[in-house]
């Protein structure tokens, strides 16, 4: 019976350790990276302190702050490779400053992680860097900012890990080699920068919400480590009203994953989910952050798509749903950050506000040759076409769409939507 105490015990304690490097490693990778500078060797001291706490908590307990004791450990190490390399001088502003917070000598066993900056805002702008590859940046933020492991990245974006390590190896080499600043930048360099941090939680966010791979439609996993990432920018950022507007943006579509699919897994769409199984408190939370982001007569772009999820989420039926108002903040979205998809979709709203003949009107004056290569252009077409009865040149659109869809449950619903327009 003790033996089987005992492997319960480290079993729970492996089970904490698991816990507190999910909640913890982004802060702790942060604050190592500001002593050495160097993204390989703060992973390496981060794993080498949660390796010390699997080999010492099981004899000594977990402690009450374990997230503190990793941030100690780690840190400390940090300080000691400086010293073991010779680097002091080289590193005497950075040496001598952590020294002082850590109070090694005398100070105490544990250090107060509110004595200590938070650097994970720095992290998130690094590992974000325009410098870097839009498919590495992802994969950095993932690793360090998420915690995500090599195989679980490849495994969440179905690509063979070698292909995720080279882009991270690649990454590292490009901060190390530009010499990229680990900072958080100021002012005007700020605004600037902003957008491809929030870009990169918003892509990881899509990849979750509308897999371009694989059979599942939805890939949960992916939308909660997106939304998880989002709300440390929030943390980090309350006042930012466009970080504020991303999460609003995601948790009101992540409302609606459950139903985006039936029971065989096969594509609904919005017109026919099930509005009494969204999930409310989701709701209410993305409702709640875009009342903290203030009035959409100056939003960004994330904030006025949460103002339009928002439109959805009131609306208790598919026929409620204030689409003027949609068409309004589609116009302000055009306004300030104009695209093909955007445009995609405010044309799609105005066939749904005043008749699929407006929508169709709309749909051609996009430029197709921007679209060329998305399956939801000639599917909206179809789907306009079908409406207004007019099924052969709905069927042609539905063979264009199917002909550019990736996702299994996107190609069986087109296919559906096709034999139906055949046999009429």
């Amino acid at each position: 019976m003790g033996t089987l105490d005992h492997g319960r015990r480290d079993h729970d304690i492996g089970a904490r350790v698991a816990e507190t490097f999910r909640l913890e490693y982004a802060r702790v990778v942060a604050s190592v990276l500001r002593i050495v500078r160097d993204v390989d060797a703060a992973e390496e001291i981060v794993q080498d302190a949660f390796a010390q706490a699997l080999a010492h908590w099981p004899a000594e307990g977990t402690p009450d702050r374990p997230g503190a004791w990793l941030l100690t450990t780690a840190r400390r190490r940090a300080l000691d490779r400086l010293r073991h390399l010779r680097r002091a001088e080289a590193h005497a502003g950075a040496l001598a400053y952590e020294a002082a917070i850590d109070g090694r000598d005398e100070g105490p066993d544990v250090i107060d992680p509110h004595e200590i900056p938070d650097d994970r805002l720095r992290l998130i702008f690094t590992c974000s860097h325009p410098a870097l590859p839009a498919e590495s940046r992802v994969a950095l933020t993932l690793k360090l900012v998420g915690g995500l492991s090599t195989g679980e990245i490849a495994r969440a974006f179905l690509v063979p890990e070698p292909t995720i390590a080279q882009r991270l190896v690649r990454a590292k080499r490009m901060i190390r080699d530009r010499e990229l600043p680990y900072v958080v930048p100021e002012g005007a360099e700020l605004s600037e920068r902003l957008p491809a941090v929030l870009a990169v939680i918003y892509l990881i966010f899509n990849e979750g919400y509308a897999a371009h791979t694989g059979d599942a439609l939805v890939r949960h996993d992916l939308c909660e480590e997106a939304i998880r990432l989002g709300l440390t920018l929030v943390e980090l950022m309350p006042s930012e009203p466009e970080a504020l507007g991303l999460v609003a943006l995601m948790e009101l579509q992540a409302s609606r994953a459950a139903t985006r699919t039936d029971a065989d897994g096969q594509l609904v769409l919005l017109a026919d989910q099930d509005r009494s199984r969204w999930d409310r408190e989701r709701i209410a939370r993305g409702l709640a952050y875009l009342d903290r982001a203030g009035p959409p007569e100056h939003a960004g772009p994330y904030q006025l798509q949460a103002e339009i999820a928002s439109c959805h989420a009131r609306a208790t039926s598919w026929e409620a749903t204030d689409w003027l108002s949609i068409v309004s903040h589609y116009d302000a979205l055009a306004a300030v950050a104009p695209s093909p998809v955007v445009a995609l979709n405010r044309a799609v709203a105005i066939g749904l506000a005043h008749g699929p003949a407006s929508g169709l009107a709309a749909l051609d004056a996009i430029e197709a040759s921007a679209l060329r290569h998305y399956h939801l252009l000639p599917a909206a077409r179809a789907d306009f076409l079908r409406r207004l009865d007019r099924l052969e040149e709905a069927a042609t659109e539905y063979r264009r769409a199917l002909a550019l869809a990736d996702n299994p449950r996107e190609r069986a619903f087109l296919s559906s939507r096709l034999a139906a327009c055949e046999v009429r």
